[in-house]
């Protein structure tokens, strides 16, 4: 009798230690990534434009942030979290706050609490693009050099926290996440005046985002998650423009040939180098995939925004004064430009799904293990 039960309690501890051993490893799994750097537009501004003093385009105002946890207006572009949240949240993580908070709250005397740019940051600027000038719609934005310069600043801080081989080693192990883009088409098409063909203009779009990540990959970023641009053919505020409602197809064929020529220029820049690793996500076909199936996703409405004013609540932005939709969860857009956080969500898990259908050359799940 008492073997058996001395048996029972070497089983129990020996199920106690591997169930103990098991947490530990999803527990050490969820923080392989120790942060995330986030560099891109509105699709993941976490609140950088409210603290751009000339900037029109600010997500300050009701009814923004209608279903985040707090209900109130916070920077993001959507009624709820954004893809920046998401991510993060899939990953284990903060949502990295967004630099300019950091950076006020650094130059502070009275600050005693000083933020570890080590735990992430979000560079991301609604109405920012590749090019300088596709924020001269809205004021002011941090274009993509100038979110650069500032993670070429945060890096110097960040030498100042850890020995230099110990900074590299966390820097190879975070993520970079880059979703940047859309702006630059919106300007180019919106223009009159166009210097240069549509080719021309995605071939200087793929040259000049390349040159801003070897200025990334210098300053410590080897594992980089790109999200391509998507159907913004299809957004409320080009549909409107069109008689039939229907997406602009000019406009969403040379998105495709921008991401085509992203996809070439990632592959060769991995033969060059061969210590980064990369993500790609088809944000294009994820979308149309959408768009052209909403039922089976649980939306109803592909084509109008959910808050604006006019047709397709797409003739002015969303605004205090402007009428919203009661059930934001069936509607694919938010705003005449963002989706939903309901969308959102489906095309984050379909980043993280661990299916090459829309992300390679490896998946997020893949890039993280290496």
């Amino acid at each position: 009798m008492a073997m058996a039960y001395l048996v029972l309690l070497v089983n129990f501890f020996l199920f106690l230690s591997f169930f103990t051993f098991s947490t530990r490893f999803r527990l050490s799994e969820a923080q392989m990534v120790p942060a995330i750097y986030v560099f891109g537009d509105s699709l993941v501004d976490v609140g950088n434009n409210n603290y751009l003093s000339l900037s029109i385009a600010k997500a300050n105002l009701p009814h923004y942030g209608i279903d985040f946890p707090t209900k109130k207006p916070n920077g993001r572009f959507t009624n709820g979290k954004n893809a920046a949240d998401l991510i993060a949240e899939k990953l284990g993580l903060a949502t990295s706050p967004p630099y300019l908070s950091l950076a006020t709250s650094l130059a502070s005397k009275f600050n005693k609490h000083k933020a570890s740019f080590l735990d992430g940051v979000s560079f991301a600027s609604g109405g920012a693009g590749i090019f300088k000038g596709t924020d001269e719609r809205y004021r002011q934005s941090i274009p993509l050099t100038k979110q650069v310069d500032y993670y070429s600043k945060v890096y110097e801080e960040m030498k100042q926290e850890l020995a230099y081989s110990d900074l590299q080693l966390h820097l190879s192990k975070s993520i970079f996440a880059v979703v940047i883009g859309s702006n630059d088409f919106f300007d180019y098409f919106g223009s009159s005046k166009k210097n240069s063909t549509p080719q021309q203009f995605v071939d200087s779009m793929v040259f000049t985002l390349k040159e801003q990540l070897k200025r990334i990959y210098e300053f410590g970023g080897r594992k980089f998650m790109f999200v391509g641009v998507g159907a913004i053919g299809c957004c409320p505020s080009i549909r409107v423009k069109n008689k039939t409602e229907e997406c602009n197809a000019e406009m969403n064929y040379w998105s495709v040939k921008y991401n085509e020529g992203l996809n070439s220029m990632l592959k060769e820049w991995k033969m060059q180098l061969k210590d980064i690793n990369y993500s790609y996500f088809d944000t294009y076909n994820a979308m149309q995939n959408l768009i052209q199936n909403p039922a089976s996703y649980g939306f109803a409405e592909i084509k109008a925004a959910c808050c604006g004013i006019g047709e397709l609540r797409a003739k002015g932005p969303c605004l205090p004064i402007s009428s919203y939709c009661s059930n934001r969860e069936d509607h694919i857009f938010w705003d005449e430009y963002h989706p939903t956080e309901s969308a959102y969500r489906i095309l984050v898990d379909a980043i993280f799904g661990g299916s090459s259908k829309y992300a390679f050359p490896i998946t997020i799940r893949q890039l993280i293990a290496v």
